[in-house]
């Protein structure tokens, strides 16, 4: 679950299109994982760089969103970067549970999804990105704005088949431990 907090929704400080529907989403595929009693990781953006906009230190914004709150137990990683695995102990949290496989939701698909997804292959892992539990905004590139819808298309596009396999959340609702004890071996 990376960067699902309160300032990319509706009154928050960088709100994202259909931020409520991909958190909606997320929550579902968290609530398979919890029953199938496999590793859920939490990842909390606090943003310390000067300048900094949103996500800051201890305001309800950079809180993680209601609908994906962590149970306790649960990891929350903190980063300050769009990279997950970016000065943060993820990657040998993983290891320690011999994870070779990771599912990854959250926001923003063009940023720090695109960035995690990258280095999770890099890694070693193999990456399942559920691509209707991600969210982003427009972009404006040389003066036009490219539409929401459309920035997540081109990056999931990108993404699949040589960093992951992009699926979407019906493909895991079925989940069973048996089925993917495979994700620990």
């Amino acid at each position: 679950m990376i960067d699902i907090q309160n300032d990319y929704f509706d009154g928050g400080r960088n709100p994202l299109v259909h931020a409520g529907r991909a958190a909606e989403r997320a929550a579902k595929a968290l609530t398979c994982f919890r029953e199938n009693h496999l590793p859920v990781f939490h990842v909390q953006h606090i943003s310390n760089h000067e300048g900094a906009t949103f996500f800051l230190p201890d305001t309800a914004g950079s809180r993680i969103h209601q609908s994906v709150s962590p149970l306790p137990g649960e990891p929350v990683i903190i980063k300050h970067a769009p990279d997950c695995f970016f000065q943060t102990d993820l990657r040998e949290r993983f290891l320690a549970l011999g994870v070779k496989q990771v599912y990854i939701c959250g926001m923003m698909s063009h940023m720090c999804i695109d960035t995690s997804v990258r280095s999770a292959e890099r890694l070693g892992f193999s990456v399942r990105l559920v691509e209707d539990a991600c969210a982003t905004k427009d972009l404006v590139w040389n003066g036009e704005t490219i539409p929401a819808e459309t920035v997540h298309k081109a990056f999931m596009a990108s993404l699949q088949g040589v960093f992951a396999e992009i699926i979407r959340l019906e493909d895991i609702e079925d989940i069973h431990n048996d089925g993917i004890m495979s994700l620990r071996e």
